[in-house]
């Protein structure tokens, strides 16, 4: 599939394992949504979690042995936060591209990616709005960018 802001086309993933339910793990279902949990309380994002699971427990797939997704647990223990996780990380990049900007004003390039950051969660915020994870009314505030990672 191609690049959205380029013209390259990227590399391929990895492909996951065959089997569903691998035979193997040494966890069960309950075990691994307590450590979902834990690692949410201890403030880490759906995407980290799933990371520390496989690298540090050999879970290689949280869906598999508990039949929901990372986010799901979240949202059921009502751990999860405001916003959606893909939202946050470039909101995140927004800000570092702003204070760039503040400090190298001709920076043409920064300028650039400042506008393809912003198009970026405007596409996916009416993509959240649409299937109501966000409330229709929301907007991002480009003068209080900061508010939203607290």
């Amino acid at each position: 599939m191609a690049r959205m802001h380029s013209r390259r086309k990227g590399k391929s993933g990895s492909t996951r394992p065959m089997k569903k339910t691998p035979t193997w793990a040494p966890y069960k279902g309950k075990e691994v949504e307590k450590l979902v949990i834990k690692y949410a309380k201890a403030g880490k994002s759906g995407s980290e979690i799933g990371v520390i699971l496989r690298d540090s427990y050999g879970i290689n797939s949280v869906q598999a042995l508990t039949d929901k997704k990372i986010t799901t647990i979240l949202q059921e223990n009502s751990v999860a936060k405001n916003l959606p996780e893909d939202v946050l990380s470039l909101i995140k990049k927004l800000i570092a591209v702003k204070q760039h900007l503040e400090k190298n004003k001709q920076d043409q390039t920064a300028k650039r990616g400042l506008n393809l950051t912003s198009s970026k969660i405007r596409r996916l915020v009416k993509y959240y709005q649409r299937s109501d994870k966000l409330p229709a009314d929301w907007k991002l505030d480009m003068n209080r960018l900061k508010m939203y990672l607290e």
